[in-house]
């Protein structure tokens, strides 16, 4: 997940928007670290569950970390200001489907899926295939921009 971030984070520029969805324990936080690593963020990157948001300045960009899991309504987001940031930042919001789509023109919706049938012992429906399983991600922009953003991003790293 982190090296997923990292290779993202080389196509995110300033007023960017994505929104992450999946499972606890997907690796939604860790993607997040891999962009800010891309980002050149110096520091510690946590989850930001119980302050909601926390933002890095150090990187080339600004990154905005936010974790919507806590957020009920469009309304709560609106109260903590993250249109105020978002056309001078990278804005993740991980659990912001549905409340944050709102705050910028278009976004990169990433979803995140573990797959425990990957993992040996495990069967269909585990809830938890450890740090060894794999995950499934799927990207898909709110535009044709991100279409075509993502296939150059990926097409520079051959693949």
């Amino acid at each position: 997940m982190r090296a997923v971030g990292r290779r993202l984070a080389g196509g995110l520029r300033a007023g960017d928007l994505v929104i992450l969805a999946g499972p606890l324990g997907a690796g939604k936080t860790v993607l997040v670290q891999g962009i800010a690593a891309g980002l050149g963020v110096t520091g510690a990157v946590t989850s930001p569950t119980f302050v909601i948001a926390r933002v890095h300045d150090d990187g080339r960009v600004p990154l905005v970390h936010v974790d919507a899991y806590r957020l009920g309504a469009v309304v709560e987001v609106e109260d903590i200001d993250l249109d105020a940031e978002i056309e001078t930042s990278v804005t993740v919001v991980e659990w912001g489907s549905g409340l944050v789509e709102g705050l910028a023109s278009t976004y990169l919706r990433v979803e995140i899926e573990r797959s425990p049938e990957a993992v040996p012992g495990l069967g269909a429906g585990a809830e938890d295939c450890g740090d060894g399983g794999v995950r499934v991600v799927r990207m898909a922009g709110s535009d044709g921009e991100w279409s075509t953003r993502l296939r150059s991003l990926w097409a520079a790293a051959g693949e």
